[in-house]
């Protein structure tokens, strides 16, 4: 299915970079013609040599109504069916269908049947094909899915296997199921055209967001339709983007089977079924086309209060898996993309017989593939197109930047045809002024090779900046055991230049965060010395989890612990680039240090949305704090903050300051003993409505002393916010128009160990 090229290639940095066709130009998957006549059905498999259309009228339980053998061009297989003749078939209702594919390790055989084994070779062949007809197999542009392979009611997930003990297993009664979708008419309201500079972000979790709010009724709880009624109040908490964990179909039909356990749980949801399908288990409305609809409406729901819907996809593995042994190169998991075509969709070893993994959780897709490529980009267009969403976050993006299909890895973001540069060119970014295209965000690293690339992707992208989170968590967590310099801190509150400047990208492509929901809550990074995940539920129990996690408890104090996570939000918050919050992060959020909840579908691990005194105090700084930026451009720059005066007012755009008053120069700033470090911006560059702000940060354990700079021709200084223990309180954030005056140049101001300090100057 390899798509025409366009005569022209495409202008831009990469040269060679190959134009591309349109979206989905095969009308791959299963739709209804325009009058509802007929029905097509279009599969990709450039490895078979028959595929069977299997049609069913309910989910499970019972045999296909009907089969249909599909009939092959250049790889595309495809069979229309009069709608009347589904009819007289008993399919009048919701079509339910899968795909049974025979190949060179399984020949077709004439005489085979359900849970035969006539005709097979070999569970897998040198090419790495893994054909076995007795696996029903799910369409892979299926728009929703039925149900995931195992539920409540059915928990062997033996029968999907191959290998000598279950290949002759067959799957069909049983087995997830396409769902051929009528059409819809729910809207997904006005796209907000916001550029990336000005957004907070907020990630959060579609259950975990409402399933503990006692203000919305209880069978909306967990779903897209409770996360819709919260729309309105992260608007008023300031947030912009939300930005949610996994939402296409994955399997975690069986998290409630032992409601008490975490055995075999997915919560998190890293473990993709399908890349069209709305999961069906958030859904309020579970029938078939329900879960599309509701999507689309919690869409609407937040384009209505302005904030952007960002989801999380996971195209660097999928949730196939891998091998079941490392010493068992048959046995592997066939639902879909593995048994219509392994070595298109799948990166291999060089001997095609096992997966090549830089994930961890069983393997590479290949996403250096053609084919394997087009999929990304269609499911990536539905979801904008037709679903609304307004950008993405990719995690493990490291994979979608290999040049390899097999036998290897390797990242080269200046390789125009891998599939972050192709992503780029079929789904523009967002220009930097704001407009009409996507916000694409990486988590830029995956596991061994050089798959670390924070900095190193291709224009267009914004990463999760993991040098950020690093360079705060130790300049206020390690202090006397890891050297960090003010030269490294103040690099970080400027937009990571180093990583983000050399290559025509701009500070905003640096997402700023100190948290994310894979590790520490914001609470417990300055409450926890390590990590805890051994604990009973509901707080455990999680294996993994990062044993760095640059995390102190503040010697057990609890108003420091505070103290400190009020650093970490003012810190990103006055920094250049995107801050990004974990969702309950704003009210001191705990796990009891259980930094890797990936499997905890429990009370524990989803938001709280009842506040103590000390959660409010904290929500209500947070709220201030993301009001202060959203009310200064200054602090969201669309160009790197330049150290000379623009506009004759004798005022550098940028100036870095000692805790003396003096310029903060190469000296200082290289220098591991100072931990102190000030700066101001010209706030009248920028069109902003004070004149000029500054920023301190003390670092060391003891009060420092800072002498304040010039505010300006007959301007003086005034205190905004200082995140001391002695000013916590409601109204730890100035409302405007009610700053504290401080006094002007020369003035000196005490400010306490590890303790940021915020002036404006009027």
């Amino acid at each position: 299915m390899q798509r025409t090229l366009l005569a022209a290639l495409i202008t831009g940095a990469l040269l060679g970079a190959p134009a591309w066709a349109a979206i989905n130009p095969n009308a791959l998957g299963a739709a209804y013609d325009a009058t509802k006549a007929n029905v097509t059905f279009k599969v990709y498999s450039g490895k078979a040599t028959r595929i069977e259309l299997y049609l069913y009228s309910t989910a499970t339980g019972t045999a296909e109504k009907a089969k249909y053998v599909m009939t092959n061009m250049s790889g595309i297989w495809s069979v229309t069916i009069p709608t009347a003749t589904l009819s007289s078939l008993g399919l009048s209702g919701t079509l339910y269908y899968g795909y049974r594919a025979w190949g060179p390790n399984w020949p077709y055989n004439a005489s085979w049947t359900k849970g035969s084994s006539l005709g097979f070779l070999s569970d897998v062949d040198t090419a790495g094909n893994r054909f076995n007809p007795n696996k029903l197999l799910t369409d892979p542009y299926a728009l929703e899915l039925s149900h995931d392979p195992t539920t409540a009611t059915m928990t062997n997930g033996t029968i999907y296997a191959s290998g000598a003990t279950y290949r002759n297993i067959d799957s069909g009664s049983s087995a997830p199921k396409g769902i051929v979708l009528a059409g819809d008419t729910q809207t997904i309201g006005t796209k907000p055209t916001r550029a990336l500079k000005d957004d907070v972000v907020y990630e959060a979790h579609v259950r975990g967001l409402t399933m503990n709010d006692s203000s919305i009724t209880a069978a909306y709880r967990g779903t897209y339709k409770g996360a819709s009624l919260k729309a309105a109040a992260l608007a008023a908490l300031g947030v912009t983007a939300i930005e949610f964990l996994p939402v296409q179909e994955t399997q975690n039909d069986t998290n409630d089977n032992d409601p008490t356990s975490t055995t075999g749980d997915n919560y998190w949801g890293y473990m993709t079924l399908n890349y069209f399908a709305p999961d069906r288990r958030y859904a309020y409305d579970k029938t078939p086309g329900g879960p599309t609809r509701e999507f689309k409406e919690m869409v609407k729901a937040f384009h209505d209060n302005g904030i952007k819907v960002l989801v999380d996809v996971v195209y660097n593995h999928t949730g196939e898996g891998g091998a079941w042994s490392p010493t068992d190169t048959t046995t592997y998991n066939l639902y879909g993309m593995r048994g219509l075509d392994n070595p298109t969709y799948y990166s291999l070893t060089s001997d095609f017989q096992n997966s090549w993994d830089n994930t961890g959780v069983g393997g590479n897709y290949n996403t250096r593939n053609t084919v394997a490529q087009n999929l990304i980009v269609d499911s990536l267009a539905y979801w904008r197109d037709k679903l609304g969403v307004d950008g993405y976050r990719f995690d493990l993006a490291s994979v979608l930047g290999n040049t390899c299909q097999h036998g290897c890895y390797n990242f080269d973001k200046m390789d125009a045809g891998n599939a972050l540069n192709r992503i780029v060119a079929e789904l523009p970014p967002r220009p930097a002024a704001g407009g009409s295209g996507v916000d694409l965000i990486a988590e830029p690293w995956a596991i061994g090779g050089n798959s670390y690339q924070v900095g190193g992707f291709p224009s267009g992208w914004a990463e999760w900046n993991g040098g950020y989170r690093d360079v705060v968590r130790q300049a206020q967590n390690k202090l006397g055991s890891v050297a960090i310099t003010t030269g490294q801190m103040a690099t970080r509150f400027a937009g990571s230049s180093d990583l983000y400047g050399d290559d025509g990208r701009k500070p905003w492509h640096s997402i700023n965060f100190i948290t994310a929901h894979d590790g520490f809550t914001l609470k417990d990074l300055y409450s926890c010395n390590s990590k805890n995940n051994g604990q009973a539920w509901p707080y455990g129990v999680s294996d993994g989890g990062e044993d760095n996690n640059n995390s102190w408890d503040q010697g057990g104090i609890a108003a420091d612990q505070r103290k400190a996570a009020r650093n970490g939000v003012a810190l990103m918050m006055l920094s250049a680039g995107v801050p990004m919050l974990v969702g309950g992060d704003e009210a001191l959020r705990s796990i009891n240090c259980n930094n890797n909840p990936y499997n905890l579908d429990s009370s524990a691990n989803w938001l709280n949305w009842t506040r103590s005194t000390d959660q409010s105090n904290f929500e209500a700084f947070t709220k201030a704090m993301i009001a202060f930026r959203k009310a200064h451009p200054a602090l969201r720059p669309a160009n790197f903050y330049s150290s000379v005066d623009n506009n004759g007012n004798v005022m550098e755009q940028l100036r870095w300051f000692k805790p003396d008053g003096g310029v903060a120069d190469a000296t200082y700033f290289n220098d591991a003993n100072n931990h102190a470090i000030a700066w101001r911006i010209d706030g009248s560059e920028f069109g902003d409505s004070a004149s000029s702000i500054y920023v301190a940060h003390n670092a060391w354990s003891a009060q420092v002393n800072f002498t304040l700079p010039w505010p300006g021709a007959n301007k003086s200084w005034y205190r905004v916010t200082d995140t001391c223990t002695w000013a916590e309180g409601p109204a730890q954030v100035q409302a405007p128009g009610t700053e504290v005056a401080v006094g002007g140049e020369n003035t000196s101001y005490g400010l306490c160990g590890r303790g940021t300090l915020l002036l404006i100057a009027k």
